[in-house]
C-alpha cells in the first residue's frame, strides 16, 4: 500500500457536520451500545468525508474522534488504512477507476490513458474543481469490466470512447447515466437474456418427454457367469535338484 499522508494545509483548522447529517449520525450510533460507540467510526468517517467535499481533513477526523471519545491516533489509523477514505482534496466528480486483473484484461489501461489526457495525473484536481481521478483496487463489478465509480455511482462496460464522453459531459455540467454503458440490464447478457424464452417451456410440448435427458444409458446384456475351473498351467517347480553328498561340506 502506498504511503498515505494528510493534506494539512488544505484541511484548514475546523470542521462541522452539516445539520441534515445529524440524523444519519444518530442512526449509526444507535446501532451500538454506549460502551461500543467507537464501532461506528467507519460510517461516521464516511459521512464526514461526504460533508467535507469528498475527502477527509485532519480536523474532520478529530471531530469524529471527539464524538466517539476515541484517541485521535486510533481514528487516524482507520482513515489511513482504508483507501475508501481520501486524505487530500478531490474534484466535485471524483473518478475511481478499477485497475485490478478483470478490468485490466478488458481495457482498463486505455481508460487510464483517457483520464490522464482529459484530467491530468492521478489525484490532480482540474482548475475548475470539477474533476479528479485515481486508480483503485477491485470494486466488485467484474462481470461488467472495465468499470469505474464516479462519486456514488458505478459506470460499467466502459470503453475509451464512452469514458471520454462521460468526462466531457461532467465537465460541461450535463447529466450522465450510471450503470452499464452497453445494451444490457445490470449483469444480464448483452442484447437481453434468453433464459426461459423457449416456447416449448410454456405450451406443454415439453411434457411429452418419456425420459429425463442426460440420464446414464441402461446396462447391456449381462455377462454369463463362469462355470468350472479355469485352465491351469503345469506347475513349474516339480523338478528340483536334490543335494548330493559332495555338495555337503564337512
Amino acid at each position: 500500500m502506498a504511503l498515505r499522508r494528510f493534506d494539512i494545509e488544505a484541511g484548514g483548522h475546523s470542521f462541522a457536520f452539516k445539520p441534515e447529517t445529524e440524523e444519519k449520525i444518530a442512526f449509526w450510533r444507535g446501532k451500538y451500545p454506549a460502551d461500543k460507540q467507537r464501532s461506528a467510526v467507519i460510517p461516521l468517517l464516511w459521512l464526514a468525508q461526504k460533508d467535507n467535499g469528498g475527502w477527509l481533513s485532519e480536523p474532520a477526523m478529530r471531530v469524529v474522534a471527539d464524538m466517539l471519545e476515541m484517541p485521535y491516533i486510533r481514528v487516524y489509523e482507520v482513515a489511513t488504512f482504508y483507501t475508501m477514505f481520501r486524505l487530500q482534496p478531490v474534484g466535485k466528480f471524483h473518478i475511481q477507476l478499477c485497475g485490478t486483473t478483470p478490468c485490466q484484461l478488458r481495457g482498463a489501461e486505455s481508460l487510464k490513458e483517457v483520464c490522464t489526457r482529459e484530467i491530468g495525473k492521478a489525484m490532480y484536481v482540474t482548475d475548475d474543481q470539477r474533476l479528479s481521478w485515481e486508480e483503485v483496487e477491485c470494486l466488485g463489478a467484474c462481470t461488467n469490466a472495465p468499470m469505474a465509480q464516479i462519486n456514488d455511482d458505478y459506470f460499467e462496460d466502459l470503453t475509451a470512447e464512452s469514458l471520454g464522453q462521460i468526462i466531457s459531459r461532467l465537465r460541461n455540467g450535463a447529466d450522465v447515466t450510471p450503470g452499464p454503458q452497453v445494451d444490457r440490464v445490470n449483469s444480464a447478457p448483452e442484447g437481453g437474456t434468453s433464459v426461459l424464452s423457449d416456447p416449448k417451456l410454456f405450451d406443454g410440448s415439453r411434457n411429452s418427454l418419456s425420459a429425463l435427458p442426460n440420464l446414464p444409458k441402461p446396462p447391456g446384456p449381462a455377462t454369463p457367469e463362469a462355470t468350472g475351473q479355469p485352465a491351469a498351467d503345469a506347475p513349474t517347480n516339480t523338478k528340483r535338484e536334490e543335494p548330493s553328498s559332495k555338495d555337503i561340506k564337512s
